[in-house]
């Protein structure tokens, strides 16, 4: 197997990817919010009057570390115009029985579909995910905004990689009506999917802005690739796509043109022993 990080334009590196080849493509854009997205740290200091309680029963204050802003400008003029011939590259280079998964959020969930319908067809649309969360500000002039969206298209409507039974199993909301074996064993995930964020104090935060929970990308990795097959991820970020695939043996391609990205998943993933690249690659013709 061969583990891939690239340093470069992921329009490029799509160009030079051969047709029906990738498994399984997961991508978390930019979202378009208009802000830019920064790290922000927290740090903890023994404090008897402090507001958390860790080991031992000791208790800790919470301080805010300076804001990073080594982030990146997350808007765009066109915004679609920018998505368009990487997802027009995706639906080429992905494999007969392969899927999408498009990371998003409801400022531009909507568009993103349209223009997927375009590119794939809207019969291998299969479903919309909501990845429902609980964490962070609270809005007071409307509701809060607490889920993500994420959109599963497949190279054919039919024939489509989906191992349901290597999910992994959820609790019954209401397990007294299930009886004891099957509240035991829970159930199968619908496609709301209820995880955490990745906890700002927890061994699996990196530190890069916009970081997703590895449970959510080994959901996906699970049942939607089989092992020894290749997932591409072209906006890899903190590289969770990339673990998610190594533990559950796949190999993985992960492409970001931000050399900070490429630093965090290099040492995220150093057991996994990938090869860097930086192809410097022109666009195909």
């Amino acid at each position: 197997m061969k583990n891939r990080i690239i340093l470069g334009d992921n329009l490029n590196v799509l160009q030079h990817i051969s047709p029906a080849s990738i498994d399984l493509i997961y991508v978390d854009p930019p979202f378009n919010t208009g802000k830019r997205q920064h790290r922000r740290q927290i740090k903890t200091i023994r404090d008897a009057s402090g507001d958390r309680i860790g080991f031992g029963g000791q208790r800790y204050r919470t301080e805010l570390a300076p804001t990073q802003h080594s982030g990146y400008l997350d808007t765009f003029d066109d915004f679609l115009g920018f998505l368009r011939p990487r997802l027009i590259e995706a639906h080429r280079i992905l494999s007969p029985t392969g899927s999408l998964f498009f990371h998003i959020d409801y400022r531009e969930v909507h568009y993103c579909k349209i223009l997927l319908d375009e590119i794939f067809g809207r019969d291998c649309f299969q479903n919309e995910i909501i990845w429902a969360y609980d964490y962070g500000a609270r809005s007071t002039k409307r509701w809060p905004a607490k889920h993500d969206n994420i959109l599963w298209y497949t190279r054919n409507p039919t024939s489509y990689t989906f191992n349901l039974n290597e999910s992994d199993r959820i609790p019954y909301m209401a397990p007294g009506l299930v009886g004891v074996e099957k509240a035991a064993r829970g159930k199968t995930p619908t496609d709301v999917w209820w995880h955490t964020i990745v906890s700002p104090t927890g061994k699996e935060k990196t530190g890069y802005a916009t970081q997703k929970p590895l449970g959510i990308l080994e959901r996906i990795v699970r049942v939607h690739s089989n092992p020894g097959e290749t997932v591409l991820d072209f906006f890899a970020g903190s590289g969770t796509t990339g673990e998610a695939a190594a533990k559950h043996q796949r190999s993985f391609i992960l492409v970001d043109a931000n050399p900070a990205a490429i630093a965090v998943m290099e040492k995220r993933l150093k057991p996994y022993h990938p090869q860097r690249e930086n192809p410097g690659a022109e666009p195909r013709e």
